[in-house]
């Protein structure tokens, strides 16, 4: 079986196909028309999110088996087109679920101690104690929308805090003995921390907007290390504004290209602009997942669901 690779990844990825008999093939720099009319030679790809994998390309990849994507998320695939043609969806959430985890309560805990602030205030030669003064997680109500593989790892990363986890899924039973499962008008009325896990689907897009936002009972913290596109940016930032979100920690923005590689290409959206000046949120460039460790996980796991599958 021949595979074509169209982004760079951990070097072990291509080896350890190669050990089992696998033809790798790597073209990372021309273009989506260049590699659709050389597609058909392929028995599989292997890709982060360099670019859609629609229609058009799935009928010109006729002999087409397996796509890997070296990721969590699909949304940049036509699944059920591809799942028609009999072509095998292979992701990776398992491989960086611990990092987001991670990333999440760091973002958290900085939000919550002004470390951002009080970082670029030293620096400046200010020495602002009282200005600084932070709040404690001990106590608090932690609300994670999606529990899946992300909801599921930063839940596990609070159980040493004195908190009360609770989460919201479309899902049923989804819930464990780090979080109970309540319904999303229940996450509202107790939550101060709202922690976004979601994948990116019709459902997602623009999830966190005002009407949702306002239903909440008390001012909170919001973290989205899962989708930029499922937060409407305006909203979040009236919200912000007004005092109902007290502080945002983002690793995803809205304005993100669909390759997640680079941001938006034209003239800066104001409502970015009130945010990079914002003391009370913290931005990330899409590197909750981006860690050493996941780098080789992610890959990791692709080779041993290609093996399981194909081998």
């Amino acid at each position: 079986m021949k595979i074509l690779h169209l982004d760079t990844n951990h070097p072990l990825l291509i080896s350890q196909l190669n050990d089992l008999g696998f033809t790798n093939h790597e073209d990372y720099t021309s273009s989506k028309e260049v590699i659709e009319s050389k597609i058909s030679d392929y028995d599989g790809i292997i890709l982060r999110s360099r670019f859609t994998i629609d229609k058009q390309f799935l009928d010109a990849a006729t002999n087409l088996k397996f796509i890997g994507r070296v990721g969590a998320g699909l949304e940049n695939i036509d699944c059920d087109y591809a799942e028609k043609k009999g072509v095998s969806l292979i992701a990776a959430p398992e491989g960086n679920r611990n990092a987001v985890g991670e990333h999440a309560l760091g973002m958290l805990l900085s939000l919550f101690n002004k470390l951002n602030k009080a970082d670029v205030e030293v620096r400046l030669g200010k020495w602002l104690r009282e200005d600084n003064r932070g709040v404690e997680l001990d106590g608090k109500t932690v609300g994670i929308i999606g529990y899946g593989n992300m909801g599921k790892a930063f839940a596990k990363k609070l159980r040493g805090f004195d908190v009360k986890l609770i989460c919201y899924d479309i899902k049923e039973n989804v819930g464990d003995e780090n979080a109970k499962q309540v319904s999303l008008a229940e996450l509202q009325e107790q939550t101060d921390v709202i922690s976004l896990h979601t994948p990116q689907t019709p459902l997602t897009l623009n999830l966190i907007n005002a009407e949702l936002i306002n239903q909440f009972k008390k001012p909170f913290w919001f973290i989205n290390t899962a989708r930029g596109k499922s937060v409407v940016t305006q909203d979040l930032v009236e919200a912000l504004k007004s005092g109902k979100i007290l502080g945002a920690g983002l690793d995803v923005l809205e304005y993100e290209k669909a390759s997640f590689e680079n941001l938006f290409s034209s003239e800066m959206p104001e409502a970015f602009q009130y945010l990079i000046k914002a003391q009370n949120v913290i931005l990330s460039p899409h590197i909750a997942g981006w860690t050493i460790e996941s780098k080789a996980k992610l890959a990791q796991i692709i080779v041993n669901k290609i093996k399981a599958k194909f081998c």
